[in-house]
């Protein structure tokens, strides 16, 4: 059975979702469909953590379903912007954990990944798989990946409005 490390980056995929179809990815149906047949050497998802109730229950469904949540703080910078990425961290515990799988799924249509999947793939040998909204994943990331998997369907919460 293939051993599977799941990587997800919460925001990219809640703003994505949020914007192509006005709808929640379905955690739930994700995590299905990147298990199955298959034995998860690690999930790991890896949010932004503004401190209200609200995301602390989004973060205990998501330790429910079997993620380990990693958070970190949001900052506000004084000019008004904002930062809160993980891409150095999703990066650094795929390269870590990668010659312990046989696959990574890395659940994100930031095209900072595309490196990361090109060097997985062929530095580590492993298979890329990448689940994201077709219309804001980068083509860089889809051509990198091993596969595409697109989020849509029946991997959203509730119907369209």
């Amino acid at each position: 059975m293939p051993t599977a490390l799941i990587l997800l980056d919460i925001q990219n995929l809640y703003y994505t979702s949020r914007h192509a179809y006005r709808r929640n990815v379905d955690y739930n149906a994700l995590w299905a469909r990147a298990t199955e047949g298959r034995r998860v050497a690690r999930a790991i998802a890896y949010a932004i953590d503004r401190g209200d109730a609200k995301q602390r229950q989004f973060q205990n469904i998501l330790r429910a379903i079997g993620f380990e949540v990693k958070l970190k703080p949001f900052i506000q910078r004084a000019d008004g912007s904002a930062k809160g990425d993980w891409d150095v961290g999703i990066t650094l515990d795929a390269v870590a954990h990668a010659p312990e799988v046989d696959v990574v799924v890395l659940a994100s249509g930031d095209g900072d990944f595309a490196l990361l999947a090109e060097r997985l793939r062929h530095g580590h040998g492993v298979e890329v798989e990448v689940y994201g909204v077709p219309a804001l994943t980068a083509d860089a990331l889809i051509h990198s990946a091993s596969r595409f998997i697109p989020i849509e369907g029946d991997l959203l919460l509730g119907t369209a409005p």
